[in-house]
């Protein structure tokens, strides 16, 4: 922008931009089912809180396999009993590192993103939040839009 030499700087207000807040999830590949948590931040402690609401969606009888990227709180050592507690029903499994293309998750967030975000102005982060979770909403059955994001071909 341009402005006269003679005329003071343009002030231009706008909402922080530090404040952040956590969103897990997971997709069934298979159904296109979804579930999400909104934490204040990414630890091992709202992981673990993740992971026992993820298993109260699993199928009677099925073993729940996880496909993960591999940031710090998925290998929390503090998690590390719980995960060996729950090792007959849940299995964790790590992709290489630097490869976020090949979980299936994060084409749903890219599209969340899209439709829930882009263009917009958001005065607070609460008002974020309250968007995505909207979109997310949209997407409270399985649907075949999920299904299809998810699927590796």
């Amino acid at each position: 922008m341009w402005v006269p030499p003679e005329d003071k700087d343009p002030i231009l207000l706008h909402a922080p931009t530090r404040k952040s807040v956590a969103c897990f999830g997971a997709a069934s590949i298979r159904t296109g089912n979804r579930v999400t948590a909104f934490e204040p931040i990414f630890n091992g402690e709202s992981f673990q809180r993740f992971l026992m609401r993820l298993l109260k969606h699993r199928s009677r009888g099925k073993r729940l396999v996880l496909v993960l990227g591999n940031a710090k709180y998925h290998h929390a050592r503090a998690l590390q009993p719980w995960l060996h507690a729950h090792r007959k029903v849940l299995t964790l499994m790590f992709l290489p590192p630097y490869s976020p293309e090949l979980n299936p998750i994060e084409r749903v967030w890219k599209l969340a993103r899209r439709l829930a975000t882009h263009n917009r102005h958001f005065p607070t982060l609460d008002s974020v939040v309250e968007a995505v979770q909207e979109r997310f909403n949209l997407w409270a059955k399985p649907n075949r839009q999920i299904a299809r994001l998810c699927a590796i071909i």
